[in-house]
């Protein structure tokens, strides 16, 4: 399962690094001559953006080591419930690209904490520029370069780790400091390779099923498809049941069970944490807005609705390949595999034919450096526009902006070179993609809170905002650190799980509240203290943004983009309920 690449591998490998790295030249060669070279441009691309290169970036930044190694993890530990994430995104960007990006563009908003000032005031600005600095380097870009070397170095027989993580990050590195209209335009060819090698590592995933498991002379991958749901039923449901809270050995079914409802707590996810996950993600994020706030807004609502559209197809390439892992291991055919579940994709790459497995590792490689590469240039915007040319240097000229914006990407990317060496964080134990949902989820509900609040209601305040954003970092650590101890496993708000899990060769025994939950509540009593403070305050906040109708009235064309992604939609809910 673990062998060397062949020379067709490498071949197919060395062919998507000359294109990505000549066509980013091209782009800033022609970039220089028309000498655009302003700070807006290096961190926002500004104007030069099609409707494609948008949304193709956006999908290129959002999917990578965190969905191809950890969502297939959790497809081979849970099944198509973490799909979820990827399907209700698809509803969350068509209300970005109706209600949120109109705010942002009238009132020429280019980073999260200029929104931030301009709405409420310097500090709240500020506080959450350090935070969003913390959040994206020591839980994003750690994740997604720890995540990506293990999965790769795991595909070229181990021992390469290190030496992985360096070139994922000279690579990202090489495209970044071309700046926005680099990265956005070398993210569509990123997108295609991820599109092609993730569809073909599916179509042969299923082939294999068919092969293994069957006994067919030549697999076919409907036939694959339909072993797996005859093989893993409980793989294919949307909703999980919830279980007995009793405490269980990890030797029992439930506990497994439980374990599994912890990270998607049934149709309790639709009505707390997933719509904070995925608005706070698509609509609050610098990382992803960065994108849209240097379009006009046809544009920008075209390309995040074309993104919308691609996220459809995502669980497929991303989460299906888990699945036929969980198969194989069940059946026994993926010798040497442990079954952890971060595993699952690399097992999957180790059976494909050379040549094909090259182009999976290109398409893995190309989401991973697309990811970085949009990571790190939202770092350097926030550090240079958001905190250094405001606190530390106001007099700092373009090119000086433009150089403080290189540096920062730079040690941006020691930083997290030197937390992932020897996974610090514990990435590798917590799983990747539960890593990530779960400590962006302790800053999600008060920031969702301040922005919703702050775009749509007029007589939010300052004050409510800094209350709002502390208390919804309290309450998160209180409802997944104390909230049991004090109030018990079952309650009128929550309901606590009991389970045993092995990591480190330690058997340890957690009790916990779904931290998709936690987020709920935290997001709730926030936006009423919020409130209840700005009630206290004028009737209307000098600093609220004008609002009027015709911000959000749409074209024929948007309206049908929009039912099309929501009809689709619809049906893979009835489908897999």
């Amino acid at each position: 399962m673990k062998e060397n690449l062949a020379w067709q591998d490498i071949l197919v490998f060395f062919i998507y690094f000359v294109v990505v790295a000549s066509y980013g030249y091209w782009v800033y060669s022609k970039k220089k001559k028309a000498s655009v070279s302003a700070s807006h441009d290096y961190f926002l691309a500004e104007g030069s953006l099609t409707w494609w290169a948008i949304g193709a970036s956006l999908i290129a930044s959002n999917i990578s080591a965190e969905q191809f190694i950890g969502m297939s993890g959790e497809g081979f530990f849970v099944g198509v419930a973490v799909a979820a994430y990827e399907w209700i995104a698809a509803v969350a960007l068509i209300i970005v690209a109706v209600w949120f990006i109109p705010v942002y563009l009238k009132n020429k908003i280019y980073t999260m904490p200029q929104f931030l000032n301009r709405r409420y005031n310097p500090t709240v600005s500020l506080i959450m520029a350090v935070f969003w600095l913390l959040l994206y380097i020591f839980v994003n870009l750690t994740s997604i370069l720890y995540l990506g070397s293990v999965a790769i170095d795991a595909l070229l027989g181990g021992g390469y780790l290190h030496i992985i993580m360096i070139v994922l990050l000279l690579m990202a590195l090489v495209i970044t400091l071309g700046g926005m209209k680099v990265i956005g335009f070398t993210d569509v060819i990123q997108v295609g390779v991820l599109i092609l090698g993730g569809l073909a590592t599916v179509y042969m995933a299923l082939q294999i099923v068919d092969v293994r498991i069957n006994g067919a002379a030549s697999g076919n991958a409907i036939t694959g498809f339909k072993t797996l749901m005859a093989q893993a039923p409980e793989h294919f449901k949307l909703m999980l049941s919830k279980p007995a809270v009793t405490t269980t050995t990890i030797d029992h079914p439930r506990n497994l069970d439980v374990q599994k409802y912890v990270v998607l707590p049934g149709i309790a996810m639709y009505f707390a944490g997933q719509w904070i996950v995925n608005l706070n993600y698509w609509g609050c994020n610098q990382y992803i807005t960065q994108r849209a706030l240097g379009a006009d807004m046809q544009t920008a609502r075209t390309g995040i609705l074309f993104a919308g559209f691609l996220k459809l197809l995502m669980p497929i390439i991303v989460m299906l390949p888990g699945i036929a892992a969980y198969v194989l291991y069940k059946n026994n055919h993926l010798p040497g595999f442990s079954g952890v579940k971060d595993g699952a994709y690399s097992a999957i790459l180790g059976f494909l034919p050379s040549g094909l497995k090259g182009l999976a590792i290109a398409a893995l490689t190309a989401a991973i450096v697309a990811s970085l590469a949009g990571k790190v240039n939202s770092i350097a915007t926030i550090w240079t526009l958001d905190v250094h040319k405001k606190y530390l240097n106001k007099s700092l000229t373009e090119i000086q902006t433009v150089r403080i914006g290189r540096w920062a990407v730079i040690l941006a990317m020691l930083i997290a070179l030197l937390f992932t060496w020897t996974d610090v964080l514990g990435i590798g134990g917590e799983g990747g993609f539960t890593f990530i949902q779960k400590y962006t989820g302790f800053i999600s509900p008060g920031v969702f809170a301040m922005f919703l609040l702050g775009m749509f209601w007029k007589r939010t305040t300052g004050t409510a905002a800094l209350v709002g954003v502390i208390l919804g970092f309290v309450l998160a650590i209180f409802f997944n650190n104390y909230a049991v101890d004090l109030f018990g496993k079952e309650t009128w708000l929550y309901t606590a799980f009991t389970y045993q899990k092995m990591e480190g060769g330690v058997l340890h025994t957690i009790t916990e509240i779904p931290f998709l939950i936690n987020m709920g509540w935290s997001f709730f009593f926030t936006v009423l203290v919020m409130i209840a403070v700005s009630l206290a305050g004028p009737k209307e906040n000098p600093n609220a943004f004008e609002i009027d109708r015709s911000m959000f009235r749409l074209q024929p064309q948007t309206i049908v983009l929009i039912v099309i992604t929501l009809m689709i939609l619809a049906a893979l809910y009835v489908r897999f309920w």
